[in-house]
């Protein structure tokens, strides 16, 4: 498996990593052998450190650093909210234009851990830009039609599954979100759509390098699926571009 690259220097590198793939071993798949950290490793061949995470269903921008002193400034940059980050999302529903969510999260119990407890619910903010809408003559649900949204999320915090929660709450879930979303509309867009996958993408990542103190805007380009979905859906035009919105302090773990 190649590894798709957006961004590298002496210190930093960042790939668009696809949706499926985990990025690091983990007790929630444990018959996977591939991970976007030993892919990156054995691709500029020495030991690289995450500085975020994204879900497995996630596609999207992916940074790991190249030494552990470098993989703590940038995390320290997450930690102080300095970290811009965009998603790009499909949902349920005709969202608001502008939506504004300051909604505490209780951090998921992790069944692989031993004497999990509950941990008390934890800030979490997101800001959501509807950039478009379409309405299907299909009757999925109760509705002889059925609506979708595409979205901008902002994340101000990185609470775990914090942009599909959040979206869950506000009655708008992700196509092909299984934990959190409407298992027909996903169902139908997997059938109908060739879409089988959670539609959320780490679209850019804005940061100040740590030794530069260089502005670093990447940004992962859509793949097939989604690339099929925007044109099907005639939403070309309603993409965003870096100028659409002021960057949004962003952190680790929203996706």
């Amino acid at each position: 498996m190649s590894v798709d690259v957006l961004f590298q220097d002496d210190h930093l590198i960042a790939i668009n990593k696809p949706s499926g793939l985990l990025v690091h071993r983990s007790e929630i798949d444990r018959h996977e052998t591939r991970f976007a950290l030993q892919l990156v490793r054995d691709h500029v061949g020495q030991r690289v450190y995450p500085v975020h995470r994204l879900d497995k269903p996630t596609s999207g921008v992916l940074m790991f650093a190249l030494t552990p002193d470098i993989a703590s400034l940038v995390v320290e940059q997450w930690r102080q909210q300095q970290v811009s980050k965009r998603y790009l999302a499909i949902v349920r529903g005709y969202m608001p234009e502008w939506t504004e969510l300051d909604k505490p999260l209780v951090p998921p119990v992790d069944k692989y851990a031993r004497h999990e407890r509950i941990k008390p619910a934890q800030e979490a903010r997101t800001d959501f830009r509807c950039l478009a809408q379409v309405e299907l003559p299909i009757a999925i649900d109760k509705y002889p039609q059925s609506r979708y949204s595409l979205v901008e999320a902002l994340p101000h915090t990185g609470r775990k599954h914090q942009i599909r929660r959040h979206l869950k709450h506000l009655s708008h879930p992700i196509i092909g979100d299984a934990r959190y979303g409407k298992g027909r509309h996903s169902r139908y867009f997997r059938d109908h759509f060739d879409a089988g996958r959670l539609l959320l993408h780490a679209w850019q990542l804005s940061f100040q390098h740590p030794l530069s103190a260089e502005t670093i805007t990447i940004e992962a380009p859509l793949d097939q699926t989604w690339q099929q979905l925007i044109a099907r859906f005639d939403w070309q035009a309603q993409l965003p571009t870096p100028q659409l919105l002021t960057p949004q302090s962003a952190t680790h773990g929203a996706g």
